[in-house]
């Protein structure tokens, strides 16, 4: 516990010092923050960008501020992944081309200890982060539409989540299989992708995907409540996650030469 101790704090402070706790919440905030404001001015964005005739109208229906937030989902999904895929790519692979790998393993620091602690201080930014952002956002839409209640908020929240939790995993499982960065991103966003299309075209055999968890977070701002398989998919995402951290400890304690 003591060596995972010292570890976690490592890499926390190392984040403070590349600047990752300032760049990525920041980022994540904006993509947030984006979507309340783009669907109120919407009508003024579209009048001063098209070339409309005079005296022409813009009505677009005022969203409901449950789809409001169920968009910024849609903006996680796809910007917000990429962000912390590339925030956690070189978790590894940095520490084995400049050499810190070894003199850290050349301690008595076991391989679960040194995975883990990576694994947790990623959470740790990704998940405040998420936070930060999905509060502001609702915070915003709050006051530009109708009260969206704050249980329904973090309930929404605390299912999306998983998803985060899945891309971390992802991650750090592929930083013990290859030494380059780009190599990690790609293989990441790659299983992600394919996770992703293989639920839209095999819907029936992929109930329990992760990849439907921001479903199950929409239904939860939209209806007020998980739809059905919602636990299935809920556990489904811890086991694969909790799995691809075994094996990325397997894998680095196999064949990681210190």
């Amino acid at each position: 516990m003591k060596n995972f101790t010292t570890l976690f704090i490592k890499e926390m402070q190392e984040s403070m010092r590349n600047g990752k706790w300032i760049w990525l919440p920041i980022v994540i905030m904006i993509i947030g923050i984006s979507q309340p404001l783009t669907s109120y001015y919407m009508p003024q964005i579209i009048e001063s960008a098209g070339n409309l005739p005079e005296g022409a109208v813009i009505e677009i229906p005022t969203p409901s501020g449950e789809e409001v937030l169920a968009g910024t989902l849609g903006q996680y999904g796809t910007l917000a992944t990429l962000l912390f895929v590339l925030a956690s790519m070189s978790l590894i692979s940095i520490e084995r081309q400049n050499g810190t790998l070894t003199l850290v393993m050349a301690r008595p620091v076991q391989p679960l200890q040194y995975i883990l602690s990576k694994w947790t201080a990623q959470l740790v930014i990704a998940l405040t982060s998420l936070l930060l952002s999905y509060v502001l956002t609702w915070y915003y839409t709050n006051l530009l539409f109708n009260k969206v209640d704050w249980h329904i908020m973090l309930a929404s929240l605390g299912v999306y989540s998983l998803w985060v939790v899945l891309i971390i995993s992802v991650t750090i499982f592929a930083g013990t299989l290859l030494r380059t960065s780009g190599g990690i991103a790609g293989v990441s966003v790659s299983f992600l992708a394919l996770l992703t299309v293989s639920t839209g075209l095999f819907t029936k055999f992929m109930e329990w995907s992760p990849a439907k968890l921001r479903e199950q977070a929409t239904a939860i701002l939209m209806q007020g409540e998980l739809l059905e398989n919602g636990l299935l998919v809920i556990v489904a995402t811890l086991c694969l996650s909790l799995l691809l951290v075994l094996l990325a400890t397997f894998n680095f304690k196999r064949f990681e030469q210190f």
